[in-house]
């Protein structure tokens, strides 16, 4: 396969041509307020200009229902969005019981996140603010433009997979922690919420989000996460592609968060 993707030529393009993953990984503190807006402005923008964005990770939108309904474009897409989020907090309910509320990998709770619904706010804030136009199962193309969400596990891997085999071209993966991983097939842009964790792994990070902390608005930050991710669709390498960091698992039966 990876024989016959190097033979195919390269064909011009617009934005309105890209289909873009979001995930999130080793979430802090920051992510939420930094990274994952900043991607949420890029992804507007993308919106504008006739492109996709596909939200991921259905664990990670426990919490933050409410808001993720407001921002469905119909009744269908609505309870599409509700039966997926609570089917996958009853799994969550029925394997942790009382520590349902705390679907956290120990690096969040380390880095200063406290709940599930913490989380899952800052999770959603990778969407942007434009009106999700479908749902869709794992691994599924979309069949709208727009911001789409897709039912999958909330491990970064698994999900990647997922988004990769519906189409997207790029996937924009914003991280607190460093997270330091890519996929085989699909560019991964790493962005880091706070300018530690860049100066610290410069040759795994792309772009630096922590910015915004000094001073730069989220606005400013998402124009540079846009203006990276074309730059990448034209063929700029990113960290993850230099270094080989290729990571594949799909995701299977049975509770995976």
């Amino acid at each position: 396969l990876l024989g016959e993707l190097e033979s195919l030529p390269r064909e011009k393009g617009t934005a309105a041509d890209l289909m873009v993953g979001l995930e999130c990984g080793g979430s802090d503190t920051f992510s939420g307020l930094t990274a994952n807006p900043a991607v949420g402005k890029a992804v507007d923008r993308l919106v504008e200009l006739g492109g996709t964005g596909i939200l991921a990770e259905t664990t990670e939108m426990i919490g933050a229902l409410g808001p993720l309904l407001k921002s469905a474009e119909s009744d269908e897409v609505a309870a599409k969005l509700k039966a997926n989020v609570e089917r996958q907090e009853a799994r969550a309910r029925e394997v942790l019981g009382p520590l349902a509320g705390a679907v956290l990998a120990p690096g969040n709770v380390e880095s200063g996140l406290t709940t599930i619904a913490e989380k899952s706010l800052g999770c959603i804030a990778k969407a942007g603010s434009s009106p999700i136009r479908e749902v869709v199962d794992y691994g599924d193309r979309p069949a709208r433009q727009g911001l789409v969400v897709m039912d999958t596990p909330g491990y970064d891997i698994e999900s990647m997979a997922g988004m990769a085999a519906a189409g997207a071209q790029a996937i924009l993966f914003t991280t607190g922690r460093g997270t330091p991983v890519g996929f085989p097939a699909v560019p991964v842009i790493k962005i880091s919420s706070n300018s530690e964790l860049f100066e610290a792994m410069p040759d795994d990070i792309d772009l630096d989000a922590g910015t915004i902390l000094a001073g730069k608005s989220i606005s400013q930050v998402g124009e540079q996460i846009l203006d990276l991710l074309l730059r990448v669709a034209r063929g700029q390498e990113t960290k993850a592609e230099i270094n080989n960091q290729a990571v594949f698992a799909i995701a299977q039966g049975g509770p995976a968060f």
